[in-house]
């Protein structure tokens, strides 16, 4: 079950595509986050939602918003993904221990071995704001976010 709206976001320690460390304290009393959990790099749904993202950064990165996208891919199949498809905004790696992050959110699958498709726009404070989850097949409404994040 994933967290509730109004709940305060767990706090999170993981690699980005680039080895650097990402804390999702490091931008309370700063910005926003869209937190988004995708299951896999490299698979249809996942590379179409992220480059949709890509193509709209400026709404979802800025200096009010950080995006941060994360799976349970390695370090290094993030790094590639991300060159590849041109994805200039962190991809944090929920690699090992295996799922703890997507877990801690309620959105990992036991079965699949893998995040679902959760998103989570947290504000300033660190308290959830908005969140969708769909299933693994699901792709998520980008102008949902949006509308989420103008409420803040």
């Amino acid at each position: 079950m994933a967290i509730e709206v109004g709940s305060k976001a767990p706090d999170f320690e993981l690699k980005d595509n680039h080895g650097a460390t990402v804390r999702l304290s490091d931008f309370r009393g700063e910005k926003a986050v869209v937190l988004l959990f995708y299951p896999f790099a490299f698979t249809g749904v996942c590379t179409g939602e992220l480059c949709e993202l890509r193509d709209q950064l400026p709404r979802f990165q800025n200096a009010d918003v950080q995006l941060l996208a994360v799976s349970n891919d390695s370090v290094p199949t993030l790094r590639v993904f991300g060159e590849q498809e041109g994805l200039d905004y962190p991809l944090l790696s929920d690699f090992w221990p295996h799922g703890e992050t997507s877990r801690a959110y309620g959105v990992f699958d036991e079965d699949k071995g893998c995040a679902v498709r959760g998103t989570f726009v947290i504000d300033k404070d660190g308290i959830v704001r908005w969140s969708v989850v769909n299933g693994l097949p699901d792709a998520r409404d980008l102008n949902e976010y949006i509308k989420a994040l103008d409420s803040l």
